[in-house]
């Protein structure tokens, strides 16, 4: 009786614990975007800058002439007197999602203008960009962390600048796409549900329609992987994290005319690529020691390392030759300008002549990172504590890999989902 009133309790505190982080979220989302509404104060609603003044004259166009007159738009009046196709030199995420969502609204009989919507789409991101980040640090680190998390992102002075009312640019959505694939990734990695892998593969699509930086996407998890690979962690979540997201994410991002055939021909997405063969043959030799005897093992992986080696050196040559015919080696000159900060300066007057494009001084950091800059190396210290790919916790016993290690050393099944054990609930039954 008093182990069922005991039961009765925890489930009481966790409903009421979800309850008020609902509205702590709904707060926090009302602080997010309100707090971005001091231009709209004190300037009235316009648009700011060159750049969001362009992408509002093009989100014009397309509320008033259609997406097909959109994807084949020449405009005279850019680039004068060249001219621009837009619809091929144009990330279309911004102005798909503010003409979607004005449409969305003169549907339901709200006429706002093409200008309010954009004026206020960056607010309106902001706070989805802090749940978002809710949703990736409760991931990792739990509900607590992930309030703290969202809070703070909500108030960080780098991103208000970035999404301020009026300031109708790439990022206004770019960096809520950003955080939901890295979250819908950790989802897919801890679950192993390839629904969750389907969403990463769609959220990175979106982020490719939205901003040319879905480059650090591609580069950032491929180094994650072989991370993992590296560690000896590698396991089937990992494959179907990964997989799904180089092949379904490519070809997507390859319908994106601005992108093309670049998201497989350049130097940007070659480490995706080599770090996706790698997971195969780490697959392939997992698969092969789990069905032959340990001699024979030992004969298929000599001639699978040959085969390797000889495959591995044509594919390198290929590439090689492919790099070498290309003036900046296949890199794009963002990925340059990262990699060296001269180079723009040397190469690119135009763009270094841009004050966002300058290497940032000292104060800077402080100014706009503001109170996150003392909280690093605490975060630094947390996202590795403790140290697994896989952070579901019942109890005091955590899981690492889908086995769990009591005090006294005897392992348990894991109760996380995708778990070769099945457990599916979180009870812990013997191993």
């Amino acid at each position: 009786m008093a182990a069922g009133d005991k039961t009765g309790e925890t489930t009481l505190r966790h409903a009421f614990g979800n309850v008020l982080s609902f509205f702590i979220l709904l707060l926090i989302g009302v602080l997010a975007f309100s707090i971005r509404l001091f231009s709209v104060i004190k300037y009235e609603s316009v648009i700011h800058e060159f750049d969001p003044y362009f992408n509002y004259r093009v989100t014009q166009f397309l509320t008033k002439n259609g997406i097909y007159d959109f994807w084949n738009w020449f405009d005279d009046r850019t680039w004068y007197p060249l001219g621009r196709v837009i619809g091929g030199t144009v990330y279309p995420g911004l102005t798909l999602t503010a003409g979607t969502i004005w449409w969305i609204l003169n549907s339901l009989n709200i006429p706002l203008s093409v200008e309010t919507v954009c004026v206020f789409t960056a607010p309106i991101f902001s706070a989805f960009a802090s749940w978002a980040t809710y949703l990736l640090t409760k991931e990792v680190k739990g509900a607590g962390a992930g309030l703290t998390a969202a809070v703070l992102l909500a108030m960080v002075p780098s991103y208000i600048s970035r999404s301020v009312a009026g300031s109708y640019d790439n990022e206004a959505v770019a960096i809520f796409a950003l955080i939901f694939t890295f979250y819908l990734y950790i989802k897919t990695l801890n679950t192993g549900s390839l629904f969750y892998a389907t969403l990463n593969a769609i959220a990175y699509f979106y982020m490719v329609c939205s901003w040319g930086g879905y480059t650090f996407i591609i580069n950032l998890i491929p180094m994650h992987v072989l991370l993992c690979i590296v560690t000896g962690r590698y396991s089937s979540r990992l494959y179907i994290a990964y997989a799904p997201l180089v092949v379904l994410g490519t070809l997507l991002a390859s319908l994106v005319p601005v992108v093309g055939f670049n998201a497989v021909m350049t130097s940007e997405h070659f480490a995706s690529f080599l770090v996706f063969i790698v997971i195969h043959v780490v697959a392939l030799v997992y698969y092969i020691k789990g069905i032959l005897s340990a001699k024979m093992f030992k004969v298929a992986v000599t001639l699978v390392v040959a085969v390797g080696l000889v495959v591995c050196i044509a594919v390198l040559a290929v590439l090689i030759a492919l790099v070498a015919s290309s003036p900046t080696k296949g890199w794009s000159g963002r990925s340059l300008s990262l990699l060296d900060p001269t180079y723009a300066s040397k190469y690119i007057p135009i763009i270094a002549s841009v004050s966002e494009h300058q290497p940032p001084t000292w104060p800077s950091y402080f100014m706009d990172i503001n109170v996150l800059a003392f909280l690093v190396p605490a975060g630094i210290i947390a996202c590795f504590l403790p140290l697994s790919d896989c952070k579901l916790i019942c109890g005091p016993v955590h899981c690492d890999i889908c086995i769990f290690f009591r005090s006294d050393g005897a392992p348990y099944a894991c109760a996380c989902p995708g778990s070769m054990h099945h457990v599916w609930d979180c009870s812990i039954s013997s191993f």
